[in-house]
């Protein structure tokens, strides 16, 4: 059974945008803070941006100022927009709660930045 599901993921150049959304079940969405992650290759799953139910929000240092996290409670959804991208910023994307649940983590959504 699929819980989350990502999406907006893509190539673009440095310097470029991305928003990515991410479609929660009902039961994830109105419990928990919401969160997404990011995993580039040989490196650990990390969190990158979280938002709670009532809106208060952290961003890891490596993205603060240049992306921006938010949600819809009536669409069970929330986003990711990216701007400034930069190569590190390479990783699939995911989102969860946090602390996550194992059962809600989806495929996730690729996102490569290069010229």
């Amino acid at each position: 059974q699929v819980q989350t599901v990502e999406s907006g993921g893509g190539l673009v150049q440095p310097g470029g945008s991305l928003r990515l959304s991410c479609a929660a079940s009902g039961r994830l969405f109105s419990i928990f803070f919401m969160a997404w992650y990011r995993q580039a290759p040989g490196k650990q799953r990390e969190l990158v941006a979280q938002i709670a139910s009532g809106g208060s929000i952290y961003y890891a240092d490596s993205v603060k100022g240049r992306f921006t996290i938010s949600r819809d409670n009536a669409k069970n959804t929330v986003y990711l927009q990216m701007n400034s991208l930069k190569p590190e910023d390479t990783a699939v994307y995911y989102c969860n709660s946090n602390p996550p649940l194992q059962e809600y983590w989806g495929q996730g959504t690729q996102v490569t930045v290069s010229s």
